[in-house]
């Protein structure tokens, strides 16, 4: 009895959802024969009967090159398109054009599905008929179940198959069919891409860059819109966080437009760095502020922070070390009209948190009263150093700490290929700063930038014994008095 149970279940999630010629009685005690083996004289009969006469799965009785471009394209290197172009013999109804509509619904589940073709065409021997194309896939043997046939009956149509030639062409198929058919068999298909505007960006493996050119002009032909197909060639720089890369297809025009959350954005792809997959982390950051509040942006690039945080009323001061990217950061600020509320910097980072920010903080902070309004947010998004520049917060600042709910919160991005991508970005943040961020900061994973790498954004108020440093005593003294040890002078 347990094995009848076990098999019934089988059944169930095994044959009942597949096709409706799977649960017929030879075919259930064939199931329950394969895996049970209490009775096998039954079995056995049941089996000698059934073996040769049961139903084959449809992937058994159809094609499998089915749908495939013409076996000839494999190898090919210049993109030829008239070389996919190949017939296959599909089934058919003939049907009074009248009537099409009515058939089609009612045989919904068998007629051709298949994006790009159509399930209507003429019939050039009779301008009263059409052909109602059938998927190969759901009616294999080019005739129709008992279900159907009565359907066509009612609807006073001949319930006959009949085999129409099926012109395929490149425009029919999908660039990952196109791909597959073109490179060795048994290697990866790349047929994903980041759209940058116009600009479709590719990140290559070594064993195809050989077919690199007609892969781009397939993106390209596949993607409306689509007029430039670029390949990463080198690891972005580290400097001004742009890549090498090569056009693969289309026009080398690399400037650009994008949107991104309602906001739009100018840039030329090849000089500064720009990843439509942090939107999303974008909105998150700008979604912390309020308006009044003030935003440190370090790695600004061409604003995707900045622009935001403007526009919802924040003071903004962004930097970025890319001349590049700061004269787009310009440009955009211009182009949505946020230009007096954000002031710009061509700094180093380093430079930027002493000078600047140092300037800004030291000038607000001692202002700010007991139900202080105004937050200050540091972004530090250069996820590959970032975490190095958090020495800059050891004693910043000279003074008495302001109150704690008042001290900057730094939101700092990193990768990280450990097993505890989060303990592990904390722990080198800790080391960096010289103290425990234990229970006053939170970890938010980013994005998945490669197998085993995680992007990470670790947000924290700075410590006010690590950002601010005691004026010595002897400092209240003249000058001639002063004495500070050599440990604080080192230190400043």
């Amino acid at each position: 009895l347990w094995r009848l149970g076990y098999c019934a279940r089988l059944l169930k999630t095994n044959h009942f959802r597949t096709a409706a010629s799977n649960t017929s009685f030879p075919a259930v005690w064939m199931l329950l024969a394969q895996h049970s083996g209490t009775i096998p004289g039954l079995f056995v009969v049941v089996k000698k009967n059934t073996l040769f006469t049961m139903p084959e799965t449809v992937e058994d009785k159809t094609n499998p090159e089915l749908y495939l471009p013409h076996p000839g394209v494999r190898g090919m290197t210049l993109l030829n398109r008239e070389a996919f172009k190949r017939t296959l013999v599909v089934p058919a109804l003939k049907v009074k054009k009248e009537i099409v509509h009515s058939v089609l619904k009612a045989l919904k589940q068998s007629v051709l599905q298949r994006p790009g073709l159509k399930r209507v065409v003429e019939d050039p021997e009779d301008e009263g008929s059409r052909f109602v194309i059938l998927d190969p896939h759901k009616v294999p043997e080019f005739s129709l179940g008992e279900s159907e046939q009565q359907v066509l009956k009612q609807l006073n149509v001949l319930p006959e198959v009949c085999k129409y030639h099926l012109e395929l062409s490149y425009e029919n198929f999908k660039s990952e069919e196109i791909l597959r058919a073109v490179l060795p068999q048994g290697q990866e298909v790349t047929s994903g891409f980041s759209r940058v505007g116009h600009i479709a960006h590719l990140n290559l493996r070594d064993h195809q860059l050989p077919y690199r050119h007609l892969i781009g002009q397939v993106i390209m032909d596949k993607n409306p819109g689509v007029t430039c197909v670029v390949n990463k060639t080198n690891i972005i720089d580290s400097t001004y966080r742009n890549f090498e890369m090569e056009v693969l297809a289309g026009e080398s025009n690399l400037v650009t437009k994008v949107k991104e959350n309602n906001i739009s954005y100018e840039l030329d792809f090849s000089k500064v760095y720009w990843n439509p997959r942090l939107s999303t982390e974008h909105g998150r950051i700008v979604g912390l502020l309020r308006a009044g509040d003030v935003l440190f942006d370090v790695f600004a690039g061409i604003g995707p922070f900045a622009i935001p945080a403007a526009k919802r009323g924040c003071r903004v001061f962004a930097n970025d070390l890319n001349p590049d990217s700061y004269t787009w950061l310009l440009h955009n600020c211009q182009l949505n009209k946020v230009h007096t509320k954000v002031k710009a910097f061509n700094m180093d980072g380093r430079a930027f948190l002493r000078g600047p920010v140092r300037e800004e903080l030291s000038k607000e902070l001692p202002l700010l009263g007991e139900e202080h309004k105004t937050a200050f947010h540091i972004v530090m998004n250069l996820p590959a150093l970032a975490v190095e520049f958090l020495d800059v917060f050891r004693h910043l600042l000279v003074g008495e700490p302001c109150s704690p709910a008042g001290l900057p919160t730094v939101h700092c991005y990193g990768f990280s290929k450990h097993s505890d991508p989060a303990r592990d970005i904390q722990e080198r943040a800790e080391a960096v700063l010289g103290t425990s961020l234990a229970g006053r900061c939170s970890t938010f994973l980013v994005r998945n930038v490669a197998p085993n790498k995680e992007m990470l954004c670790l947000s924290f108020q700075i410590p006010a014994d690590v950002l601010y440093k005691r004026p010595c005593p002897e400092e209240a003294k003249p000058a001639s008095k002063r004495l500070c040890t050599s440990q604080d002078s080192s230190e400043e």
